[in-house]
Formats: C-alpha cells, sequence, structure tokens
C-alpha cells in the first residue's frame, strides 16, 4: 500500500505534463477551429513531407556520426582507471551545462563568414561557406548531442569484464577480431541506447536549423512556426512525428531483445 501512495506524485506529473498535453495534440490534430471533427489538418501537413523528410535525413546521419565518434572514445575511457573516468566524463558534460541557444551561436560565430574558421582557411586557399547548409545543421547536431551517445556506451563498456578481452588475445585473437567477437556484441545494449537518445532528439529539435541552416529548416522549426497561426495543422505535423518516433522506439526495443537473446 506504501509503495502504491509513493508512485501517486510521479503518477500525476505524467498526468499533468505527458498525458493531457497529448490528449490536447490528439484533440487539436482531429478537429478544425469550430471543434469539428475533419481530416484536412492531415492534408494540410503533407505539404510538409519533405522537410520532414529532410529531418530523418539528417538526424540520421548526425546520429551515425556521432556513433563513430563515440564508441572508440567510449571505449577508451572505459579503460582508463575510474578516478580518471570521472575526470573525463566531467569534462565531457560540462558544456551541457551552458544553455542550449549559446551553445548554437558559439557555432555561428566559429562558422560565419569571415570568422575566425573562415580565415584560417582562406588563408590556406580553401574558399568554402561553412554556414547556412546542411553541413553546418550536422555539425551543430552532432556538437549537442555526442555526449547522449558516449554516456550509454561508456556505461555498458565500463562493466565489459576485462578478463574476457585478455583470455580473447591470449587465444590468439587479434585486435579487430577481439573488437568484433567480444567487445562489440557485449557493447549492443550501449549502441541501442545511445542511437535512441541521439536520433529522437535530433529528429524533433528546433533553432539549430535556424541558426546554422539559412533557408533550411526542419520539421520542428516548421512546427514552431505553424503552431503560431494555426494550432490543428501544427498538431497534425506534431502527431506524425510522434507517431514515426514511437515507431523507431519500438523498432529500436525489438531489436535489442532479438541482439539480447542472439548475445
Amino acid at each position: 500500500m506504501k509503495s502504491k501512495k509513493t508512485s501517486y506524485p510521479y503518477l500525476l506529473w505524467m498526468l499533468i505534463f505527458t498525458i493531457i498535453p497529448i490528449g490536447m495534440v490528439l484533440y487539436y490534430a482531429f478537429t478544425d477551429e469550430t471543434g469539428s471533427f475533419t481530416l484536412n489538418n492531415f492534408v494540410n501537413a503533407s505539404d510538409y513531407s519533405e522537410v520532414f523528410l529532410y529531418s530523418l535525413l539528417i538526424a540520421l546521419i548526425s546520429t551515425v556520426i556521432c556513433l563513430v565518434l563515440a564508441y572508440p572514445l567510449a571505449y577508451r575511457i572505459s579503460r582508463c582507471s575510474e578516478k580518471n573516468q570521472r575526470l573525463i566524463i566531467m569534462l565531457l558534460m560540462v558544456p551541457m551545462w551552458m544553455n542550449f541557444l549559446l551553445r548554437i551561436y558559439s557555432w555561428v560565430l566559429i562558422l560565419q563568414n569571415y570568422g575566425p574558421l573562415d580565415m584560417i582557411l582562406s588563408a590556406v586557399g580553401i574558399d568554402a561557406t561553412l554556414i547556412g547548409n546542411s553541413g553546418a545543421v550536422i555539425v551543430g547536431m552532432v556538437y549537442e548531442f555526442l555526449p547522449f551517445m558516449i554516456l550509454p556506451l561508456h556505461t555498458v563498456m565500463s562493466k565489459i569484464d576485462s578478463s574476457l578481452i585478455e583470455a580473447a588475445q591470449d587465444l590468439g585473437g587479434n585486435s579487430l577480431y577481439v573488437l568484433r567477437k567480444v567487445i562489440f556484441p557485449l557493447s549492443v545494449p550501449g549502441i541501442i541506447s545511445g542511437i535512441t537518445m541521439v536520433f529522437v532528439p535530433t529528429a524533433s529539435t528546433f533553432l539549430v536549423a535556424q541558426y546554422l541552416g539559412g533557408t533550411q529548416f526542419m520539421i520542428g522549426d516548421v512546427i514552431e512556426r505553424v503552431f503560431q497561426s494555426d494550432h490543428n495543422t501544427g498538431s497534425a505535423i506534431a502527431l506524425v512525428l510522434m507517431v514515426v518516433i514511437l515507431g523507431f522506439l519500438v523498432f529500436m526495443n525489438k531489436f535489442g531483445d532479438e541482439e539480447a537473446v542472439s548475445v
């Protein structure tokens, strides 16, 4: 009985900040300005299908880059002493204490025309547009969400028994074999968690593309702008995004269960 009472605050929190907002999105998505049932909102939402696909592509590319960068880094951190691990993780998290908008704006200053990076490239004869394109958006995404890939990978890798790696090496396995047969299978849960923690926010985030993408916006930016003038269409777009993300989460959970069984 006591355990049920202690769960009441969490249930109240879920009701106020999760269930009710989702219910409001559902209501506005399937009604018009008069409150009558309609599906026209989803027809209007289809006008943004290209932006939607662009957002998913950017999220996928950013997630893959984060995984490629984070995997060796997380493994290297996991092999350090506990003291050094705590220090490195703290250093990785320090930038996250700064406001999200300030971190993005710092990249605007770095990548802008006649900015420090542009001047360095110009000095060596390279003329490139560093801001106002998809590349700049991906850079911002990777910078913002790389720690969310590193942390779950590090958590899983730090629990890998070093004797398993040593045993594989003693049996003649080279570094690639040990990685493929020992480290990678045991780190799959961290990979799945990291992919989920990066892909979901990158697919739905806003402001990054507004500051770094020029005229290229992501679906989160579209939802923000549409909501200002049309709650119903904005809710329909948000609902479609929620369904896609939910499907992604279900797929990743199923994939994770299959991998756990195979391992």
